[in-house]
């Protein structure tokens, strides 16, 4: 079998590689703590975003990224595409913007007497999608086959994407003006959705010292390869879930389709979702084994953003509708017997 190179800062500044063909809890926990020292040289102050995008990348999820501007969304994403030798393209969502300009078209070749494919912007490693909800929905969904399936299909031939493939989109909350929001079906591919939050005192200041003469991101090389993070991927997927474990975020899921103040409940996709985001988590914390608590940290960033209140209308819509969900999924973990493990 051939190794796969993980790429890795060494002491001094060079690098350093050692091989990920055989993957197991040291080589994961040492590539990923140089991925996330990387992606933290650019932002800062803000280890659970991070940590996020990992969990989204290491998971084969997606990542929803929302909150006003200026906060650090796409540096978020460029910082993790920048740390990885992949290929990395970034889509500026707006109101023109095709579909066929996403995936890709046919265009007919005169001299050779046929129709050649042009691949679309969603043929890359990672995708940013920057503004996601100023394109009409009909551009939106052009995402949705890509997010699910991992492939695009143009004129009946359907094309697989690289692996791994991340979608990173960003979107503002706050400016509704020419802005769509996203339909319920584009809101489920995200494994997660996460908010950046203001800086603190410290951390603003230290930026301000940082970028006033130049762009960090100049100075981020990749730490790891497309190839090594498929090897993480799969060694994570080896992480142990017990069926008590399942039950119990079965026992989550069902709540939240149950509760008298959401409309709508997380999917069966949510559930799943919620699982293999707590496989990556639990590899992070160094176990080979999900615990319930892992489950209980995820679930506001995994389940939030596929619920709708009872009363007004889609969470993404209004302060009082993500309120509402929060208190609700306080109440659906505090609700649901927490599995022991037996002695």
């Amino acid at each position: 079998m051939t190794d796969d190179q993980t790429t890795m800062t060494a002491p001094g500044g060079g690098t350093a590689t050692r091989s990920t063909s055989r993957v197991d809890a040291t080589v994961f926990a040492e590539t990923t703590t140089a991925l996330v020292e990387s992606v933290s040289k650019v932002i800062d102050g803000k280890p659970h975003a991070v940590r996020a995008a990992l969990v989204c990348l290491l998971a084969e999820g997606h990542l929803l990224i929302e909150d006003v501007p200026g906060v650090g969304k796409t540096m978020l994403a460029r910082a993790l595409g920048s740390s990885i030798r992949a290929t990395v393209r970034r889509i500026q969502f707006t109101p023109d913007l095709l579909p066929s300009d996403v995936t890709g078209v046919s265009v007919y070749d005169q001299s050779e007497g046929r129709f050649d494919f042009k691949p679309g912007a969603i043929f890359a490693h990672i995708v940013i999608a920057d503004e996601i909800n100023r394109s009409s929905p009909k551009t939106q969904s052009a995402l949705l086959e890509a997010m699910e399936e991992r492939q695009v299909t143009v004129d009946g031939t359907s094309r697989g994407l690289p692996d791994p493939f991340l979608v990173v989109a960003t979107q503002n909350p706050l400016e509704m003006e020419g802005t769509y929001a996203l339909p319920e079906a584009q809101r489920d591919r995200f494994m997660m959705r996460i908010s950046m939050g203001y800086p603190d005192a410290a951390n603003e200041a230290l930026m301000l010292r940082q970028r006033d003469s130049a762009n960090p991101l100049d100075a981020i090389r990749p730490v790891i390869t497309a190839e090594s993070v498929a090897s993480l991927i799969s060694w994570a997927r080896t992480v142990h879930v017990s069926p008590a474990v399942e039950e119990y975020a079965v026992a989550l899921s069902r709540a939240t389709r149950e509760h008298s103040d959401l409309r709508l409940g997380a999917s069966p996709r949510a559930t799943l979702q919620l699982i293999r985001a707590a496989k990556v988590w639990a590899a992070l914390e160094g176990r080979e084994y999900v615990i319930p608590d892992d489950l209980v940290a995820l679930i506001e960033p995994v389940f939030a953003h596929r619920l709708i209140a009872a009363r007004g209308g889609a969470v993404s819509r209004g302060r009082g509708g993500a309120d509402l969900v929060a208190a609700a999924l306080e109440q659906v973990v505090g609700s649901v017997r927490v599995p022991v493990a037996a002695r």
